[in-house]
């Protein structure tokens, strides 16, 4: 099979690193992909929003699938364009069409869909300046701290959590005003949930689901949990907490509920799902939805695969699922995120980088990095993954660390403390 994997981070590397294992795979193509992809893959200069360039690559290239990594492209609609599109409408494809990304393209969507489909979620009111006042009211009634969600896409940075009820408003009149853009054109205003998170994923043809293994990441630049929201600065697969039985719950009462939503609205959707969650006690809630795999956690549950990814995304692609069966490696892996210094904020580019051998059991995933002269360099906040697979999570962690300190760039940074919140649940699990 030709493949096409839409994307230029550490996911798509790690798709691409997957892929190429399998036997069905005849070529990978990653466009626009990065150095690391390359060793896996022909990188192609495509702009993943350019529609039109996709759809004549597909053409030429004679590209069996196409895996959409990001979310943009997918709620921009490429999935129906190239259904409508008679030169690509047998294409395979592995992501939603436009209506089933709306579950990430719009968190008043989401919540809407949440509440008539009875799937437990936060309290919450979509705010536009017509019902201001309903909103600031509604800001009265919850407990601090406060939870503002820009309804659109804002790579990353429109969601708010704060401490003090005025801020809270204050925030609610300037995302209103525009501080996102046309993202923010709506709020959603939502009631904080007081529990510890997780990250679950399927893959789904519409009719039947894989469940992947679930996996836990880290959104704080600093340690202790401290300081901006990033992309991810870690991640840990399995996660302790995530019991047989709590794992049981989310899909009697998440995951169901959420595929037969999408199948009574008749939504063609093929692909990733991710459920980002809260255990309340023992209860789990959907704090948002994710229409692809997320990043860095495909980084840590795609080294637990160990059956045929590519046939897996085959069936899936052909809804064929429920003939398939995923097998999953018991083993730890640790997931941590090298960054630029300065980064979530401004960050120099264009620093040289040194890579160390890789173990066996390790892997280096790409996530910001570029050539130069010849030269690997740094080229985005996020540069370099560590993943590393162990019979236990302390073992995990020492690999991945080891491995972590050996990458050398000028201004690099990780945190120290990932996963250690799990350690003592990790004991208590083995």
């Amino acid at each position: 099979m030709n493949v096409l994997i839409l994307g230029s981070g550490g996911r798509e590397h790690a798709l691409s690193w997957k892929i190429a294992q399998s036997p069905l795979c005849k070529s990978i193509y990653v466009a626009p992909g990065n150095p690391g992809t390359a060793e896996f893959a022909q990188n192609q200069n495509l702009d993943v929003n350019d529609f039109e360039a996709i759809a004549q690559f597909v053409v030429s290239k004679q590209i069996d699938l196409l895996i959409v990594g990001p979310e943009d492209p997918l709620v921009h609609g490429l999935v129906d364009f190239l259904k409508e599109n008679p030169d690509t409408a047998s294409l395979r494809t592995i992501g939603p069409t436009r209506a089933g990304a709306m579950l990430e393209g719009s968190k008043d969507f989401a919540k809407q869909f949440m509440k008539e489909e009875g799937i437990p979620t936060a309290a919450y009111l979509s705010v536009t300046q017509s019902n201001l006042n309903e909103g600031l009211a509604f800001l009265q009634q919850l407990n601090a701290p406060y939870v503002l969600k820009a309804d659109g896409l804002a790579a990353g940075k429109g969601v708010l959590i704060l401490d003090k009820l005025e801020e809270a408003e204050e925030a609610l009149k300037e995302m209103l005003d525009g501080k996102f853009g046309a993202a923010s054109k709506t709020v959603v205003v939502e009631e904080f949930l007081d529990g510890i998170e997780c990250s679950v994923f399927v893959l789904t043809d519409g009719k039947s689901y894989l469940m992947l293994p679930e996996a836990k990441d880290y959104k704080r630049i600093g340690e202790g949990d401290t300081g901006l929201n990033t992309g991810g600065m870690g991640a840990i697969s399995p996660v302790p907490f995530a019991t047989p039985d709590f794992l049981k719950r989310v899909e009697k009462e998440i995951v169901a509920p959420t595929l037969k939503g999408l199948k009574s609205r008749r939504i063609d959707y093929r692909g990733f799902i991710f459920f980002g969650l809260m255990k309340v006690g023992e209860q789990p809630y959907v704090i948002e939805y994710n229409v692809r795999m997320g990043d860095p956690e495909t980084e840590a549950v795609l080294p637990r695969i160990e059956s045929d990814l590519l046939k897996h995304l085959l069936a899936c692609s052909e809804q064929s699922l429920e003939n398939e069966s995923l097998r999953i490696d018991m083993r730890t892996c640790a997931t941590l995120m090298i960054v630029s210094g300065g980064y979530p904020g401004s960050y120099e580019k264009g620093k040289g980088i040194l890579l160390p051998f890789t173990p066996q059991y390790s892997v280096l995933f790409h996530a910001g990095t570029g050539v130069d002269a010849g030269k690997l360099v740094t080229k985005g906040g996020r540069v370099i993954a560590v993943s590393s697979l162990a019979d236990d999570l302390p073992a995990a962690l020492k690999a991945s660390y080891r491995l972590a300190q050996e990458v050398q760039f000028e201004g690099k940074y990780f945190r120290n403390d990932i996963g250690q919140d799990l350690l003592h649940e990790d004991e208590n699990r083995s």
